[in-house]
């Protein structure tokens, strides 16, 4: 045009041409034939199939149905020098198609025989059936293979249907969640036409993992965070310390897994402190344990002290939620059930108010002996509910408990089973208002000691006069147990002296009003036992043991 002169403009422009993602180089178009198969005939028992699976999550019906609803045909066929071969065969001047019973007969027998590749090695005189032989020059054997869909959408009756131990219609499918387009579609659509029945009962879809950006993981961005580091460490400058399998697998329980979830160091390190505090609850626990003999020393669950069947009754409703997680696979939930069992329920309520009995009782009373009884308990369930994820920490206890148990390993004991007597649904409500109680003193308490008014809370007298009904139900629940309620609350509260009502005191340093009544603090009077550390008036008078007070000394008395 430019020699004729015919050309008026010339100007260069950029031109976006599909790249392929993984070469990165362009893409080549070509015409050619295809086999596909039709879904038309099968599409509405596909849609009813559907409805009778469990899909996790549920926005996963829809977005299935939504592509079998609108599906054309399925293109079968690729072009590829990998995969396993249509066995197809084509007349050489027509391009006349031989697919039939008796090919596709004598061809699986083939493959049985010697697999796949066999297709690729043998001419056509040799991989068609006999009757066809004396017209071997007459045919050509295909070179398209079969989708990939198609291989591993058939699975159901390779894998499962044939192997000892699996059974069709699998439990459970579970993938990544383009796997709607892909796998489970492939499998379903297979299944409904051979047997008009879904390959699977449960379908759970998850996301996929991130890098600490939120940018998904490519060699080309050099942003992949490689399992093995995170396990053994390495020198990976996104990831530096070991953190070990059970802090990998749980990150995995922690996070909604329905969706794409970042992971990175100050991710990991955030879960490896959640991860210690598991760790040191269960190594608490243990330690205060060595010299417990459960075939020995252990209490009737009907003998334990109130506080102690609380514990027990609250491990009951941890062990049959975390049981109810595992069952519909939500696993972020057992993260927080555990978290909270021994963040709040052990280490800041149970662990710390039985610190007393396990320390300043004597080893053989029966009041530090109903106290080892539940840790023992705790410490097997414990154990048990967070193998399948702490299999490691799991093992660990197991291999550790200071008594013999018949089982080897933590994971020949089967999942847990609750016995019925530590279920006790009435301790629940009043145990509620009493630890509301608890924490509304503990606010003064700390409210004083970031003022440099108090030290330990054991430094601490406290006056309450409650108001709130349910507050005052519980206390009279409590003195209806049989116990003295000033005495047990003042144990729970870890106070030095409690008063019900009565004069105000003259000497509070600090008071709260609220909803649940007033409680008033102020410092505690006597002086502090030095095996205890409580505040008491009878310090002193022994000779003996001019530092301590009455109740240190009669369990010395005891114990020598």
């Amino acid at each position: 045009m430019d020699d004729a002169g015919a050309l008026l403009k010339q100007q260069a422009y950029s031109h976006r041409y599909p790249y392929d993602w993984r070469t990165k180089k362009p893409t080549i178009f070509r015409a050619t034939d295809q086999w596909f198969a039709s879904v038309e005939g099968f599409r509405k028992q596909t849609l009813s199939a559907i409805e009778t699976v469990k899909w996790l999550p549920k926005s996963g019906r829809n977005r299935i149905d939504a592509m079998i609803r609108e599906r054309g045909d399925w293109c079968i066929s690729r072009q590829r020098t990998w995969g396993v071969p249509i066995p197809v065969f084509y007349e050489k001047q027509s391009g006349e198609v031989l697919l039939n019973s008796e090919t596709i007969g004598h061809i699986h027998e083939l493959i049985a025989k010697h697999g796949s590749d066999i297709w690729w090695e043998l001419d056509e005189s040799e991989l068609l059936p006999p009757s066809y032989v004396a017209q071997a020059s007459r045919w050509q054997k295909g070179t398209d293979t079969m989708d990939v869909w198609f291989d591993s959408g058939t699975s159901w009756a390779g894998v499962a249907s044939k192997r000892k131990g699996l059974e069709y219609p699998a439990d459970l499918y579970i993938e990544g969640s383009d796997q709607h387009r892909g796998w489970f579609q492939s499998s379903l659509l297979t299944s409904i036409a051979v047997n008009n029945r879904s390959p699977y009962r449960c379908v759970l879809t998850h996301g996929f993992a991130l890098d600490e950006k939120g940018r998904k993981m490519s060699k080309s961005l050099g942003n992949i965070v490689d399992p093995l580091v995170i396990i053994n460490g390495g020198n990976n400058k996104k990831i530096q310390p070991s953190y070990g399998a059970d802090v990998l697998r749980l990150w995995v329980s922690s996070v909604d897994y329905s969706v794409d979830v970042p992971i990175g160091e100050s991710i990991l390190s955030q879960l490896a402190d959640v991860y210690r505090k598991v760790r040191n609850t269960a190594r608490y626990l243990l330690g205060n344990l060595h010299d417990f003999d459960p075939s020995r020393h252990a209490i009737p669950t009907k003998d334990l002290p109130i506080l102690d069947r609380w514990m027990l009754q609250r491990t009951a409703d941890v062990v049959d939620q975390i049981s109810e997680a595992f069952e519909n696979y939500e696993f972020s939930r057992f993260f927080q059930l555990l978290q909270s069992y021994c963040v709040v329920d052990l280490s800041s309520f149970y662990l710390d108010i039985a610190k007393d009995r396990l320390y300043v009782s004597a080893s053989f009373d029966q009041r530090r002996r109903t106290c080892q009884t539940v840790m023992a308990l705790i410490i097997e369930q414990l154990a048990v509910v967070i193998a399948p994820v702490l299999s490691h920490m799991a093992e660990d206890i197991w291999q550790n408990l200071p008594y013999p148990v018949p089982e080897e390993s933590v994971f020949q004991r089967g999942w847990s089973e609750v016995p019925e007597s530590w279920r006790d649904p009435s301790l629940t409500q009043p145990m509620h208002y009493l630890r509301e109680l608890r924490s509304a003193v503990n606010r003064v308490l700390e409210d004083c000691r970031s003022k440099q008014e108090l030290g330990a809370s054991l430094e601490a007298a406290v006056r309450l006069e409650t108001k709130e009904n349910s507050i005052e139900h519980a206390i009279d629940w409590l003195n209806a147990q049989g116990d003295k309620k000033v005495d047990l609350l003042r144990d729970w509260l870890l106070v030095s002296q409690l008063q019900f009502g009565g004069e105000p005191w003259a000497e509070v340093i600090a008071s709260q009003d609220s909803d649940l009544g007033l409680i008033e603090v102020a410092r505690a009077r006597g002086r502090k036992c030095e095996r205890c550390w409580h505040y008491e008036n009878d310090i002193g008078q022994n000779d003996r043991h001019p530092s301590l007070c009455g109740r240190c000394i009669d369990v010395l008395k005891r114990t020598s």
